[in-house]
Order: structure tokens, then C-alpha cells, then sequence
């Protein structure tokens, strides 16, 4: 499978994304949840007039999520030196510098908005970096992940409490870390907070490590430029304050993920599972 991929990551990415709008249809008509949730999450979050404008949001939403999985083989498997040169302009890169120059450690939070898995990649050509992964059930699929991942200067640690220790060393490095911020927490490490009107279980470790380290919170998005041009990195500050109250400092995070939403709409995830209640977390009128 791998050797597969290999070849088709030598495919032009104008090819490779043309592929993938294919591929998100056959995605999208295949039986189960996907295509439902897909609907669900864009019809309700208000990002689109339902009588004018979603319909049309969603057809251009089914295309990115198919580029999304078809460019994963040219990100993660062709050669490295080769992928910086994929992204065609950074905008907001002179923040991170300042933050840098200034001694701090940097939080790069990246939601499941263009190629995230790019955004690693490239800043691990300049800076070292640390992530945690948790590897797939399937062995290929999880030899696949890490082949793509730990390269450059990146460095994954697993999704427990020796990774998160790596993760606040990094910082007291003064080094950066990667964070999805709009991923469902696990039972235990979250609170419930608003995500475009909807109760969310929400992840609090960034917020943690932010107040332990005063590290810098930077959004960073990889938007996907039309036509395989390749990609440009957006990085925006936090709006806001991650106070000592949890709930509020997920509010801040949801809220700041939300402007980028609406911001790049047809990029972003729909189709994930924002909404579902990990096994273990409290009913969310209970921790309210």
C-alpha cells in the first residue's frame, strides 16, 4: 500500500486534488454518517444562509474534504526538501520570529481547516517541533503516519502524560508545539464550551500549558489554493485572553476556531464529529 501511495505522491498536485474532488463524492454517496453530519454540522452553524448559500458551501465542501485525503500522499511522501516549496506565501510569519526573539516558547494551534498536516512539516524546516500522535489501530496506516510526520525537525510524543511533560519541556526550550485545537477532548481532559452554538467537549491543555509557560498562541491555517497551486500559511494571533477558568478558555478557543471557519468555510472538516460525547465526560448541563 505504502509503495502505492509512493507513486501516486510523485502525481502533479493539480492531478492529485482533481482526483480528490472525485474521490469526495464517492465519499459523500457511500452509505453511512458521513455525508449526514457533513449537512448536519454546515446547515447549523450559521456560517451560510440555508436557502441560498449552503447548498452551494456544501458542494465545494465535498471536493476540499476529497483533496484533503488525495494530497496526503504528495505531503507526507514525497521528498522532504521538496515540501516547503508546496506553500506558495506566508502571511503573519514575522510573529512568530518577534515571539521567538523575545525568549518565548509558541503554541501553534492548528484546526482541521485546509492541509493541517503541512503546517508541522513546514515549520519543522526552520524550528524544531513537537506534536503528539496517536498512531492508528491500523499498522500500515499508523507506519504511513509517521513516515509523513516525524521528519524535518519534528518530533512526536505519544498522546499521554510523558507527552504532555514533552510538550511543556518544549516550551521551556522555548520551542514550539503543535495543538489541534477543534478536536474532541478525552474523558477527563476537557470541558464543555460553545462551538458555534452547540456544546462542545472541548480540549484544556493548551490553555494549561499557555498560563505554566506564558508561551505565544498563534492560529496557523495552510489554505488550499485553487487549481493544485499548492498552499498559503495564515498565522493569527489569539483574540483573546486563556484565563485560569477552563470553561472560558475553551470559549476563547472555540471562538477564535469558529472566525477562522467562516473565514475559509469550504475547507473545514464538517464531516467531523465535533458534537459527540467521549465515554466518561460529564453530560453537559452537568458541567455547566
Amino acid at each position: 500500500m505504502i509503495a502505492l501511495l509512493r507513486v501516486l505522491a510523485r502525481l502533479p498536485l493539480p492531478v492529485l486534488h482533481g482526483l480528490g474532488i472525485a474521490l469526495g463524492w464517492l465519499i459523500y454517496w457511500m452509505p453511512g454518517r458521513h455525508a449526514r453530519r457533513m449537512r448536519n454540522n454546515l446547515f447549523a452553524s450559521g456560517v451560510c444562509d440555508p436557502d441560498t448559500d449552503c447548498g452551494r458551501l456544501l458542494r465545494r465542501a465535498v471536493g476540499e474534504s476529497g483533496k484533503a485525503v488525495a494530497e496526503l500522499p504528495a505531503v507526507w511522501l514525497r521528498p522532504y526538501a521538496s515540501i516547503p516549496r508546496l506553500v506558495r506565501g506566508v502571511e503573519g510569519w514575522a510573529q512568530l520570529d518577534a515571539a521567538r526573539a523575545a525568549g518565548r516558547g509558541v503554541i501553534l494551534m492548528s484546526p482541521h481547516v485546509g492541509c493541517f498536516e503541512i503546517i508541522s512539516l513546514y515549520y519543522a524546516a526552520h524550528h524544531p517541533f513537537t506534536a503528539m500522535y496517536k498512531p492508528p489501530r491500523n499498522p500500515t496506516l499508523a507506519e504511513l503516519m509517521h513516515l509523513g510526520r516525524a521528519r524535518g525537525q519534528a518530533h512526536l510524543v505519544p498522546t499521554d502524560l510523558s507527552g504532555v511533560r514533552a510538550l511543556l519541556a518544549a516550551l521551556k526550550r522555548r520551542e514550539a508545539i503543535g495543538i489541534l485545537p477543534d478536536q474532541v477532548a478525552s474523558s477527563g481532559d476537557g470541558v464543555w464550551a460553545p462551538f458555534f452554538g452547540r456544546p462542545s467537549y472541548t480540549p484544556t491543555l493548551a490553555a494549561s500549558l499557555q498560563r505554566k509557560t506564558g508561551a505565544a498562541v498563534f492560529f496557523v491555517v495552510a489554505e488550499r489554493l485553487r487549481r493544485g497551486r499548492g498552499y498559503r500559511l495564515h498565522v493569527l494571533p489569539l483574540d483573546g485572553e486563556l484565563t485560569d477558568d477552563k470553561r472560558a478558555a475553551a470559549a476563547c478557543i472555540n471562538r477564535n476556531v469558529e472566525a477562522i471557519i467562516r473565514r475559509f468555510p469550504a475547507q473545514y472538516m464538517w464531516s467531523y464529529n465535533r458534537y459527540k460525547r467521549p465515554g466518561g465526560a460529564p453530560d453537559p448541563d452537568d458541567d455547566a
